[in-house]
C-alpha cells in the first residue's frame, strides 16, 4: 500500500487525485492533505479519508478546523511553517503528491527530494525555479519524479523503457492547446477581458494555470521543466499547437518513429499513472472512441501571438536566475491581470522588462533562491507600482 502525502489537496489537482484514490482504495492510505484556505472542503476530504494530519495556513484556520473535526475522525490539524516539511519527510509517508501552485511550492518538494520521497510532480515552477538543486537531491536520496502535467507525463511514459535517451531521441514535442485566443487577431488577444482568459476551451484547471494558458506561458515553464526533467538541451524540445487536446506530447526518435501518448483532456488520466506506477490502475474514466475523432491538426505556435512562449528558449542556457526571474515576474502579472489592474499584453510587457534589469546571479543553493525569489518579488512589485500605479 502507497501512504500518501497530498499537498494541495483541495485545488484542482488534488481533488483529481482524490478522485482517483476513490476508485482504487485499497491500494492508498491518506497520511495527511494540505490546503491554503478552502477550509470548508478540507474538512469534508479529512471526514471522508482520515488523514493522520491536515496542513492549514494559519493558526485561525488550525482552529476552525480542528473544532469541525472533533470527535469525528482522529485527525491532528497543523498550522506551522515546519508542518509542510514534516508531512513530507514522515517516515510513514512513501509518496508526495506536489500541488502547492507556483513558487509557494518548491519549499515543500524540495524537502520531499532530500527525503527520498516518491514526488508525484504537478508543480512545475519547482523545477523551473530550481531544478538542478532538486535532482541532485532526487540522485542522492534514491527518490525519484514522475510528473503529473499531461504533457510530461505522457513523455515520461513513452520514455520509461528507453536506456539512452541522449542517443535515442531526436526531440521531445510538447503539445500545446492554444487556449482561448488560439484564432484571435492581435488585437482582440490585447484587449482580452480576465473572463474571456479564462474560458478554456479544453480543460478544467486553477485560474493562474488558466491565465498561462491563455498567454501560452505555461507551454514556457514546460519547456524549462522538460529541459531538467528529460536532461535534454533546449534544441531537442519542440512545441507544435494542437488544438483538439487529445495527442498530449510526442517523443521522435533517430530512426523516424514518433511515438505519442493519447487520451482524454482530463488530469486524472496522467494522475492515475504517476499513482500506479509502476502499475497500471483505473482512473475512472472511458478511453477514446477514435472513430469518433475527425480531425487532429497540429500547427507551430506563433510568437507573435504567444511572445511568452518564446521567453523560454531565451532563459535556458544561461544562469537559473534567469528561469527564476520568469517564474516569479509572472506569477505576480498574473495576479495583478486577474485583480483587473492591468491589461492582457502587459503580461508579457512586465515579464520582458523584469528579465531585461536581471544581473546575472550565480545561485548554488535552495537558501540562495529563496532570497534571490523575494528578491525579484520586490522589484517586480515596484516596477508595477512604478509604471502602473498598482
Amino acid at each position: 500500500m502507497k501512504t500518501l502525502s497530498i499537498l494541495g489537496s483541495t485545488g484542482s489537482i488534488g481533488q483529481n487525485v482524490l478522485e482517483v484514490v476513490r476508485h482504487n482504495r485499497t491500494n492508498f492510505k491518506i497520511f495527511a492533505l494540505s490546503c491554503h484556505k478552502n477550509i470548508e472542503l478540507m474538512k469534508l476530504q479529512c471526514l471522508e479519508f482520515s488523514p493522520n494530519f491536515a496542513v492549514v495556513s494559519t493558526h485561525q484556520d488550525a482552529k476552525k478546523l480542528a473544532e469541525h473535526l472533533k470527535h469525528k475522525v482522529d485527525t491532528e490539524v497543523l498550522f506551522e511553517e515546519g508542518a509542510l516539511s514534516f508531512i513530507v519527510q514522515h517516515a510513514d509517508v512513501t509518496h508526495v503528491v506536489a500541488a502547492i501552485a507556483n513558487s509557494a511550492g518548491l519549499k515543500s518538494t524540495y524537502d520531499a527530494s532530500k527525503a527520498g520521497k516518491e514526488i508525484l510532480l504537478a508543480n512545475k515552477e519547482s523545477m523551473v525555479m530550481a531544478g538542478p538543486l532538486i535532482l541532485s537531491q532526487v540522485s542522492e536520496n534514491n527518490s525519484r519524479i514522475i510528473p503529473i502535467d499531461s504533457e510530461h507525463n505522457a513523455i515520461y511514459q513513452v520514455l520509461n523503457n528507453e536506456v539512452n535517451i541522449e542517443s535515442q531521441v531526436k526531440k521531445v514535442i510538447l503539445t500545446a492547446s492554444g487556449g482561448p485566443f488560439l484564432n484571435e487577431s492581435l488585437e482582440k488577444i490585447d484587449s482580452a477581458t480576465v473572463e474571456q482568459a479564462l474560458n478554456h476551451p479544453n480543460w478544467k484547471m486553477g485560474d493562474k494555470i488558466t491565465i498561462d494558458s491563455a498567454t501560452m506561458m505555461n507551454k514556457a515553464l514546460e519547456v524549462i521543466e522538460a529541459f531538467y526533467l528529460f536532461d535534454l538541451p533546449k534544441a531537442k524540445i519542440d512545441v507544435v499547437v494542437h488544438p483538439q487536446s487529445i495527442i498530449h506530447s510526442m517523443v521522435e526518435f533517430v530512426d523516424g518513429s514518433i511515438l505519442c501518448q493519447l487520451g482524454f483532456s482530463d488530469m486524472k488520466i496522467p494522475i492515475s499513472y504517476a499513482l500506479g506506477y509502476p502499475e497500471r490502475i483505473t482512473s475512472g474514466l472511458r478511453g477514446i472512441d477514435l472513430t469518433t475523432i475527425e480531425n487532429l491538426s497540429f500547427s507551430k505556435p506563433d510568437f507573435q501571438k504567444f511572445p511568452c512562449l518564446k521567453l523560454a528558449y531565451d532563459v535556458l542556457g544561461k544562469t537559473l536566475s534567469h528561469s527564476i526571474v520568469l517564474n516569479i515576474a509572472n506569477e505576480i502579472a498574473v495576479e495583478a491581470f486577474l485583480d483587473k489592474k492591468i491589461k492582457f499584453n502587459q503580461i508579457f510587457v512586465i515579464v520582458n522588462e523584469m528579465l531585461s534589469k536581471l544581473k546575472n546571479e550565480n545561485l548554488l543553493s535552495i537558501d540562495d533562491i529563496f532570497s534571490f525569489s523575494e528578491f525579484v518579488g520586490k522589484q517586480t512589485r515596484f516596477y508595477l507600482q512604478e509604471h502602473y500605479k498598482i
